[in-house]
């Protein structure tokens, strides 16, 4: 899952919040000196990106791209998953979707010292410029694939995404929905079993 799911899937509080979203930013990382909820909040994370990897719902997707993709599907199911969860936020949170962005952005950049470089970078990008909100439209999913190829040490077909994901959108759009509430499940048990 991408960003908007794992704050949605963390605790309400600005360290799981922090934790949740850092454990793409923990290479080079001393993760025992940070406070255990920000550590247990990239555990939850770990856990999360398990779950969705191995799910055979979620790697079933990687049959509707084409062949130079499809090492790269799970990245494109994390981005586009968070596409369905913007646009069906009603369904799984009571919460307005503007209020939780509002205060998720809040919360993030309470602990923004405690992130590392990279991700204080990004967290700035994403409040400034509401990255959230823009999951609701594809041109900006296409954006993100775009901008996660970039970053990439090496030559990927992120930049052509959007086509696949365009002619497949509701085989996306069913397997989020079908997947998704595992998930929530799973997240719930590892809470339980965490407490």
């Amino acid at each position: 899952m991408n960003y908007l799911a794992h704050l949605f899937l963390a605790q309400n509080n600005s360290d799981s919040l922090t934790g949740n979203l850092m454990g793409d930013f923990c290479q080079g990382l001393d993760i025992a000196a940070l406070p255990e909820p920000i550590q247990l909040g990239i555990e939850n994370h770990r856990s999360i990106d398990r779950f969705t990897d191995n799910h055979l719902l979620v790697r079933e997707l990687k049959g509707h791209l084409p062949k130079d993709m499809r090492r790269y599907s799970g990245i494109i199911a994390d981005v586009v998953f968070d596409h369905f969860l913007a646009l069906h936020w009603q369904d799984y949170s009571e919460q307005a979707f503007t209020e939780f962005r509002t205060q998720s952005y809040q919360q993030l950049l309470t602990k923004i010292d405690l992130m590392p470089e990279r991700m204080q970078i990004m967290v700035q990008r994403m409040t400034s410029q509401d990255w959230l909100s823009g999951y609701q439209h594809l041109n900006n999913i296409d954006r993100a694939l775009n901008g996660i190829g970039m970053r990439m040490r090496f030559a990927n077909p992120l930049h052509r995404a959007i086509e696949p994901v365009r002619e497949n959108y509701q085989i996306y759009q069913s397997t989020f929905a079908a997947f998704f509430p595992e998930l929530l499940v799973h997240v719930d048990k590892v809470n339980i079993e965490g407490a």
